[in-house]
């Protein structure tokens, strides 16, 4: 690592945040004293018998201890074995391999879909396990409560729904959420996840069956950062939807009326952010899945006055920032290279111009944010989209897009012009990274691919980072197979590696937003931010740039494992922590005031320590019964 720090030391708001990862030896031998505040205490609890059974917060099965058992009337209830969480855990394993094929409601049913099945079972009788598990086994499982599965859970959700998790908020309601809001059984919430299921990963208008993506995403803050799951809460916001198919289904769940738009949406979703900020004034609220019309128009409305930021805007751009950096790393290039990058982005949707306005601000710090900056950077990105290369000249171009649409001069001096194709514009301008940020798969087709072996790069780099796999640009098995083995290649759902032979891997890195959006939640609520910042955003994305060693990116690994995915989100949320004290915006967490986490951020091991002291885990509790 310290070579690559070096690398990077003309960049210096880069390198005061990636040196906060190196190890002060002198913090080792200072005494630490903070306490867990997620620890285990013993819970009040103001029921007993078959309800404690009945409530997946507070339910252990059999693991209920005898005094427990004696204390909480459960006696007689149980079988007598009493088994640890570990044989639990052994028995649910058993009986989930057994179950796959058996859970399966025909052929169209696939086996990811009975493992959602099974889980989610497991997720309405016992949170404590079902988190346990998930944590355990977050390779196998992050695949099937996140992307790709969930996203055939969204398109299934009228028929797979059982019980209500979450909240849902209609356009029916309008008026009655500040009394509504009230209905939800926890006095504190920490973390909110909210869509209004307009355009569920690349799947298109889901409308209400969108909740299941909220209840994905807080999976994984609960599994990854250690949110407490009695204090998250996904949300629907039900303002119809344009889905015919939908409409016409008698047994779709939600309202079967076209959307509402233009003012009458944004009073719906002001009157819902009015009404969660009153009741919890802390809270932090991650948009999600809202379409491009909106995405920026309702992050430019709230970020500067609430905790919220919007995933696939901010989460998608810090993930593929840190991947273009790892680019750089993979290519045996200093850091400070990232400007000269010749980067072509496919889709200019919500993530599409996230990535690159992002990847512009990285590019403009490191080279002085100067006007002259700032033009070398729009000379080196080109948008493209099905119709091809964005230039001044396209009519009724998105006003978000014009910002980076070609310049006419520009276009022709590479040979180009308006709406080029995609294979015509790698071509002309070999670039060093393809990026594809599109939701339509096979846009990477052989041609394109072709063309990219004409890179200037050493090691050009492939990002299929379109959601679920079925909308990834290209696999990584075409990639390789086209363009050759020295490429790196990330995508946004799980591929396995490819094999090339003669003990060579190709390896496939997942650039999902996992990686960030659990670590800027947790690093936000554990700072007391006022608002997520740029900075925030931009200190997390270098610090997963970081946490590979540089001969695992020279081998083209760019991305970690996901079996990390705990300490990787330790790691970025101390960088959001410290970020959010350097820019004044931190005002404390519980007992912990601004002065006192100012003093715990000046050295890394004592902030890595704070975050890890209140990430949650899911260890049963001791409960004690309370009569109300």
């Amino acid at each position: 690592m310290p070579n690559f720090y070096n690398q990077t030391r003309a960049a210096s708001s880069l390198m005061r945040r990636l040196k906060r990862s190196l190890i002060n030896p002198t913090a080792l031998a200072r005494p630490r004293c903070f306490t867990t505040t997620e620890g285990h205490r013993p819970t009040l609890v103001h029921k007993r018998s078959l309800d404690i059974l009945h409530d997946p917060w507070f339910n252990k099965g059999t693991a209920f201890s005898m005094t427990e058992r004696d204390r909480l009337d459960l006696r007689g209830l149980l079988p007598p074995n009493v088994m640890s969480s570990e044989q639990q855990i052994e028995r649910f394993m058993v009986d989930l391999k057994r179950l796959e094929v058996q859970a399966r409601d025909g052929p169209s049913d696939p086996n990811a879909l009975a493992k959602w099945r099974i889980l989610n079972r497991l997720h309405d009788r016992n949170e404590t396990m079902y988190y346990k598990v998930l944590i355990a086994n977050i390779e196998e499982y992050a695949p099937i409560v996140y992307t790709p599965t969930v996203g055939l859970v969204c398109q299934n959700y009228s028929g797979l729904f059982r019980r209500p998790r979450g909240m849902y908020f209609s356009a029916e309601d309008r008026g009655e959420m500040m009394s509504m809001v009230y209905n939800w059984p926890a006095d504190q919430v920490d973390m909110i996840v909210v869509t209004d299921g307009s355009r569920i990963l690349g799947l298109g208008d889901l409308g209400v069956q969108g909740i299941g993506i909220a209840i994905g995403k807080l999976d994984l803050y609960v599994a990854a950062a250690g949110i407490n799951p009695q204090r998250v809460l996904p949300v629907m916001i039900d303002v119809g939807t344009n889905n015919e198919k939908l409409i016409k289904d008698p047994l779709y769940l939600g309202l079967q009326q076209h959307r509402l738009d233009g003012d009458e949406y944004i009073a719906v979703i002001d009157e819902f952010m009015e009404a969660v900020f009153t009741r919890w004034p802390h809270v932090i609220v991650q948009f999600e899945d809202f379409q491009s019309k909106w995405a920026f128009k309702l992050l430019q409305r709230y970020r500067n006055t609430h905790r919220m930021f919007n995933d696939d805007v901010q989460g998608t751009a810090g993930v593929a920032i840190a991947g273009l950096l790892g680019a750089v790393r993979a290519q045996g290039r200093p850091m400070i290279d990232f400007p000269k990058q010749k980067i072509v982005v496919a889709g200019a949707g919500s993530a599409g111009i996230g990535v690159v306005n992002a990847a512009r601000k990285t590019m403009a710090r490191m080279l002085g944010n100067s006007e002259t900056a700032f033009d070398n950077i729009h000379s080196n990105t080109m948008f493209c989209l099905i119709q091809g290369l964005i230039t001044e000249e396209r009519e009724n171009i998105d006003p978000d897009a014009l910002p980076f649409a070609r310049r006419i001069n520009e276009a022709g001096r590479q040979g180009l012009r308006e709406g080029a194709g995609l294979a015509e514009v790698v071509r002309q301008v070999q670039p060093d990274v393809l990026l594809g940020l599109s939701g339509v798969g096979g846009l990477f087709s052989k041609e394109v691919l072709e063309a990219l072996k004409g890179s200037t790069s050493t090691k050009p780099a492939i990002f299929a980072m379109s959601n679920p796999t079925k909308n990834a640009e290209c696999t990584p098995e075409e990639a390789f197979k086209i363009v050759g083995d020295n490429i790196i290649f990330a995508s946004g759902s799980p591929f396995r590696d490819v094999d090339l032979g003669n003990g060579r891997i190709g390896h496939c890195n997942q650039g999902n937003n996992m990686y960030l959006f659990p670590g800027i939640g947790l690093g936000t609520l554990l700072s007391g931010a006022r608002l997520i910042s740029d900075g925030m955003l931009q200190a997390a994305a270098e610090r997963l740039a970081a946490y590979m060693t540089e001969e695992e990116v020279l081998k083209g690994t760019i991305f970690p494992p996901i079996s990390k995915i705990r300490d990787i989100t330790k790691e970025v949320a101390a960088a959001v922590v410290q970020e959010a004290v350097e820019e004044d915006l931190a005002e404390g967490y519980r007992d912990i005031d601004a002065r006192e986490l100012k003093k715990i951020c000046e050295d890394q091991e004592d902030v890595l320590e704070y975050v890890q002291n209140n990430m949650w885990s899911p260890e049963y509790p001791t409960l004690v019964y309370k009569k109300d």
